[in-house]
C-alpha cells in the first residue's frame, strides 16, 4: 500500500537538477515532493544544486490555459488561467509550414480554428495520417505564420462546453514566441516569474516533414532565457526521443508525458522499440527516464485505474516508485463536467453539467502527486488548497 500524502502538509517543488526530479529549498528545512522531511539546505536527490523553485505542492497546471472558460490555446484562455492563480499555463506546440511556433493542441485545426469558414482556404483540405491515425481536414504545417493569422480560434468541444462559444472568433492562434513574451510582461507586472509548460506535439511526424520542433523551441528558450535549469518552464513530450533531443541542447526541465498503460509512444513504434507504459512505469523504466528528465506526466487512470464500471480503483505503486526514482508526477487531466469524471463522482443526468470535482481532486491529491493539470484552475486552487496548509 502506497503512503498517501496527507492534508495538512505545505512543501515547495523543485525541479534545477538535471535528472533529479524534486529537491529542497535552502534555508529552512522543506519536505520534499516524495514527502520525506529534510535538514535545512540539504538536496533530496543525487545532483541536485541546492537551488530551488517557488512552486507550491500540489502544483495546479492550467490546462491549456483556462479551457473550461475559454477557447483553449489563446490568450483570453492563458490570461483567465494566469488571473484565477493557476501556478503554471500549459502550450502545445506545433509548426507552421515556414518554421514557426504556434500554440494547438493538435497540427489539425478544423475544430479549433474558423479555417473552414474560410474559401480561400477550402483547398487546403486534406486527408493525412498523424502518428497512426487518419485525419481529414487542415493542418497548420500547410499554412504559412501570415495566414494562419488571419484565422481566429473556437471552441474546441462546444457539444460539452457550449458557453465557451460565445467567445468563438475573438482571439487568433498565438506563436510560442508571443506567448514568452506575454509570459515576461506579465512577470514584470506581477513581481513574479510566470511558469509555462510546453509541449512537443508529434516530434516524429514533424521531423520527418523537415519541421523539427526542437531546434526552434530550444533557440527561443535561448532567446527569452528559459534554456537553463532553474527557468520557470517544463517542457513536455509524449515521446521521450523529443526530451532527450532538449536535453542536449537546453537545461531546461523536461518531462515525459505517459498515456494509457497498454500505449507506446509514437517515436517507440517508429523505432520497433516494444516498450509499452506499463513497461515505463515500472522501477527499470523510471530509472531509465530519471537518467534524461525530471518528471513524469501520466494519465490519471496510471495513478488510479478505473474500474469496469468506470469507477476509481485502487491507486497504483506509480507514485511511490517514480519518487523513489527522484522523478516528479503532473497526471493529466481533471475537468469539472461529470462526462469527464470517474462514474462514482458524477452528479445527476447532464453529462455536461459539474460533478463532484472536489471529490475526484481529493481522490487524485491523497495519493501523493507533485500536481496536477486542470481545464478548471480555480476549482483545481481550491482543492490543492487543503494539501498545502
Amino acid at each position: 500500500m502506497e503512503r498517501e500524502q496527507q492534508p495538512g502538509r505545505r512543501t515547495l517543488l523543485g525541479a534545477a537538477a538535471l535528472g533529479a526530479g524534486a529537491m529542497a529549498l535552502s534555508g529552512a528545512g522543506t519536505a520534499t515532493a516524495a514527502g520525506t522531511q529534510t535538514a535545512p539546505g540539504a538536496a533530496t536527490a543525487a545532483g541536485a544544486s541546492g537551488r530551488g523553485h517557488e512552486l507550491p505542492v500540489p502544483t495546479v497546471i492550467g490546462h491549456r490555459g483556462a479551457s473550461g472558460y475559454r477557447p483553449e490555446h489563446t490568450f483570453g484562455s492563458y490570461q483567465l488561467a494566469l488571473d484565477m492563480g493557476a501556478d503554471i499555463i500549459e502550450q502545445d506546440l506545433v509548426p507552421t509550414k515556414d518554421g514557426h511556433l504556434v500554440c494547438r493542441h493538435e497540427n489539425d485545426i478544423t475544430a479549433t480554428t474558423d479555417v473552414s469558414a474560410h474559401p480561400e482556404f477550402a483547398d487546403r483540405k486534406t486527408t493525412k495520417t498523424v502518428d497512426g491515425t487518419k485525419l481529414t481536414g487542415w493542418f497548420t504545417e500547410d499554412f504559412t505564420l501570415a495566414e494562419l493569422k488571419t484565422l481566429r480560434a473556437k471552441e474546441r468541444i462546444p457539444g460539452n462546453r457550449q458557453r465557451n462559444t460565445l467567445y468563438d472568433g475573438r482571439w487568433e492562434v498565438p506563436t510560442f514566441e508571443e506567448v514568452l513574451q506575454w509570459a515576461d510582461r506579465e512577470g514584470r507586472r506581477r513581481g513574479r516569474r510566470v511558469w509555462l509548460y510546453v509541449e512537443t506535439k508529434h516530434p516524429t511526424y514533424f521531423r520527418k516533414l523537415g519541421l523539427g520542433l526542437e531546434e526552434p523551441l530550444a533557440k527561443l528558450l535561448r532567446r527569452y532565457g528559459r534554456h537553463k535549469k532553474d527557468a520557470a518552464l517544463f517542457l513536455q513530450s509524449f515521446e521521450p526521443s523529443s526530451i532527450q533531443r532538449l536535453r542536449k541542447m537546453v537545461d531546461t526541465p523536461g518531462v515525459v508525458l505517459l498515456s494509457t498503460v497498454d500505449s507506446r509512444p509514437w517515436d517507440f513504434v517508429e523505432a520497433n522499440d516494444p516498450r509499452t507504459v506499463g513497461d515505463l512505469v515500472k522501477p527499470e523504466g523510471l530509472k531509465w527516464i530519471a537518467s534524461y528528465a525530471q518528471g513524469i506526466g501520466p494519465d490519471l487512470s496510471v495513478i488510479i485505474p478505473r474500474t469496469a464500471d468506470g469507477k476509481l480503483g485502487t491507486p497504483t505503486s506509480v507514485v511511490k516508485d517514480a519518487h523513489a526514482a527522484g522523478l516528479i508526477l503532473h497526471p493529466y487531466t481533471m475537468r469539472n463536467e461529470n462526462t469527464f469524471l470517474p462514474a462514482d463522482f458524477r452528479r445527476g443526468t447532464d453529462p455536461n453539467a459539474y460533478g463532484d470535482a472536489f471529490g475526484a481532486f481529493k481522490a487524485y491529491f491523497a495519493t501523493g502527486i507533485d500536481g496536477i493539470f486542470s481545464d478548471n484552475a480555480d476549482t483545481a486552487l481550491l482543492a490543492a488548497a487543503d494539501f498545502r496548509k
